[in-house]
């Protein structure tokens, strides 16, 4: 097994790492002119514990066979997750700089010309089919790998969500762990407003899934949980969050979904992250 050449954070470190990934989001988008800040916000302390606490990779050899895998079912959020893989050693982290230029790295969705991303994003509901293929895969090649998933709360509105569900389970994928990054927001409206999800628990359960709930911005609490799924089939962890963590008027607010900060925005929002 190659080693991890990024060495695992403390939960303390996770917390300083996490706030400073913050800080960086808001420079990507600002610069940007565009971009999902709200829902960036509220997956990044999943991502850091996942890549600094469980995950094993390899930066330099992006495509090593054993390395688990981690989809952005979410990709429009790809901002946290580019800062993240540049923390991780992935790129220069001067190419946060090309987020959503026209010949730049980082494109607005993800995409796999970008080293450390599995699936290209666009539409939703996508993300757990193309994870359950790669945890399948994994068994039927003899692998140990892990494959993760990170969703949106309102993409489990989508259809395809419950049919892969409906796929893991029966095919016994414990090597998958779902993550729903439970914000309640999607787009510029509350989920509830949209298509209830309650009890979206149950629903899983329903499905045949091993059900976990956490903190997703607690380090310690994200941790126990990632490190637990899988004892029993296929996982899926309801993080609650907040969208727009961090910056106090852009929490829970549905007007951040996908707009950058204006100039005042985007110094009032640093002066709160200091």
């Amino acid at each position: 097994m190659a080693a991890v050449t990024q060495p695992m954070l403390t939960v303390e470190e996770m917390r300083a790492t996490a706030l400073e990934s913050r800080r960086e989001i808001l420079k990507m988008i600002f610069d940007a002119g565009s971009g999902h800040t709200g829902g960036s916000l509220s997956e990044i302390d999943i991502l850091i514990a996942l890549y600094f606490g469980v995950l094993r990779y390899d930066p330099e050899d992006p495509k090593w066979p054993g390395r688990d895998r981690f989809i952005l079912s979410k990709g429009h959020a790809s901002p946290g997750f580019y800062v993240t893989l540049a923390r991780a050693g992935y790129f220069d982290p001067v190419e946060l700089g090309s987020f959503r230029k026209t010949d730049g790295l980082l494109q607005g969705h993800a995409h796999p010309m970008t080293p450390g991303v599995e699936m290209n994003s666009g539409s939703l509901g996508m993300g757990l089919s193309f994870a359950l293929g790669h945890a399948l895969a994994g068994k039927m090649d003899g692998r140990d790998y892990r494959v993760f998933a990170l969703l949106g709360d309102g993409e489990c509105q989508e259809g395809e969500v419950w049919e892969a569900a409906m796929s893991a389970a029966h095919h016994g994928a414990d090597n998958l762990t779902a993550i729903i990054d439970r914000n309640r927001i999607q787009n510029d409206r509350f989920t509830d407003e949209v298509m209830t999800l309650e009890p979206l628990a149950d629903r899983w359960r329903d499905f045949g899934w091993n059900v976990m709930s956490c903190d997703g911005h607690e380090h310690a609490d994200i941790l126990h949980a990632l490190n637990a799924a899988g004892e029993r089939g296929p996982t899926v962890i309801i993080a609650d969050t907040v969208k727009g963590k961090g910056v106090s008027f852009m929490e829970n607010n549905p007007g951040f979904h996908g707009r950058a900060p204006t100039a005042d925005e985007y110094d009032a929002a640093l002066k709160e992250l200091a």
